[in-house]
């Protein structure tokens, strides 16, 4: 339709002029004697456009010819740029498809004189094809040009070098570019992925549990995730409090429930605060874990502490033994508790209970010792051997078994 408007437009116009030409009698005169030239006007007006469109040709021909030679540069740096560029593309789709070798092959193929998009690239993706290959001298060689991009491939660098810092377990490297990255830099999620893996190699285990409590909120991890890492950041700080109950406390006050129902975190603080001699909060937290969970090895712990309410804990462990009757880890835990209290009596009784339920070493050594305050050597002595040959018994199976 287009084609056909410009054909009618043409044969109109063609007639207009054909019609404007035969109105027209007028004429031109050029006089250089000893010549006349005379012509019709409208072949002048012909002959005056054809002498503008040859001269313009002229023109235009002398400019391009004077122009060739920057126009030829400018089409091969064209070529140079865009074979850049796919030898980039190629490389970057070789990284992924784990072609590591000839990725390389194709940055190399990527010149210093290539487009800025092309050389970050082709520097990033070898150096992480070199790190891919463990090969010292690639690496060198392809963080030397990484280094050498401008400063639009700072981020891009430094986050490629934390990542093969972290992948060879070098975390001084990892922690000297992360510190490198700006403050906002730092505060986007990948970055922060990387500060929570270097936070776990170093085993700076406050700056674990910030990162996780962090991400998990802003739901770059998910609770599943984020709780086997918050619970390994809460074991390492209170294995770093040992000797100090007020911040082992805080740090216990500052724990979500469900992180106070993990036994291992209980047994870990509870076992801390008695080392420190904190007995009345860690009996609190004893307390507090037996209302909801059973877990015996947390009386250890329970009858093992020097001072407190050592009444109260034995009132406490009497009535559990309601609900546990047969428990021989309970029994023990009260027959030593009794013995603090110097209830010879009952912890005698509560010890050849626990013997009773389940034999064990430690039962038969408390026994012992009761024996030897009491002054029944016979007795005790009987207690020594067989807590003699409970240890054997138990050497033995130890040693069948690791063979």
């Amino acid at each position: 339709m287009r084609i056909l408007f410009w054909l009618l437009t043409l044969a109109a116009l063609a007639i207009g002029l054909t019609l404007l030409g035969r109105v027209s009698d007028g004429y031109v005169l050029w006089v250089m004697p000893p010549w006349r030239i005379e012509l019709s006007l409208n072949l002048f007006v012909v002959v005056q456009l054809l002498v503008l469109v040859l001269t313009y040709l002229l023109l235009r021909a002398l400019f391009i010819s004077l122009n060739l030679p920057s126009v030829v540069a400018a089409y091969r740096a064209r070529r140079v740029h865009q074979f850049d560029e796919h030898a980039a593309v190629a490389a970057l789709r070789h990284f992924w498809e784990g072609r590591y070798a000839q990725s390389l092959k194709f940055c190399e193929k990527v010149g210093a004189g290539g487009t800025a998009p092309a050389q970050g690239i082709a520097a990033l993706v070898g150096l992480k094809s070199a790190q891919a290959l463990r090969d010292p001298r690639r690496i060198t060689e392809w963080r030397a040009r990484a280094e050498a991009l401008d400063g639009a491939w700072r981020t891009a660098r430094l986050m490629a070098e934390i990542r093969i810092a972290l992948d060879a377990r070098d975390f001084a490297a990892a922690a000297a570019a992360l510190e490198q990255l700006g403050s906002k830099e730092r505060r986007q999620i990948s970055a922060q992925r990387l500060a929570l893996r270097l936070a776990q190699g170093q085993g700076d285990w406050p700056e674990l549990l910030r990162l996780t409590r962090l991400l998990e909120k802003h739901g770059a991890l998910t609770a599943d995730q984020a709780r086997p890492l918050r619970l390994r950041a809460q074991r390492g700080m209170i294995d770093s409090l040992q000797d100090d109950p007020v911040q082992l406390m805080k740090l216990w006050q500052g724990m979500i429930s469900t992180d106070r129902e993990d036994a291992q975190i209980v047994q870990r603080i509870v076992h801390a605060l008695t080392a420190a001699g904190a007995c009345t909060e860690s009996a609190q937290i004893i307390e507090d874990y037996f209302d909801e969970h059973w877990e015996p090895s947390l009386l250890v712990d329970y009858a093992n502490c020097v001072g407190g309410d050592v009444l109260r804990r034995i009132a406490n462990a009497e009535r559990w033994l309601h609900e546990h009757p047969r428990d021989a880890d309970l029994l023990l835990a009260l027959g030593r508790l009794c013995q603090k209290q110097q209830l010879w009596g009952k912890a005698q009784s509560y010890l050849e209970a626990s013997l009773a339920v389940a034999a064990s070493c430690t039962a038969h050594i408390e026994l012992a010792r009761l024996f030897d305050q009491l002054e029944r050597i016979d007795d005790a002595n009987r207690h020594y051997r067989a807590a003699a040959n409970c240890a054997d018994q138990s050497q033995s199976r130890g040693g069948r078994k690791s063979v």
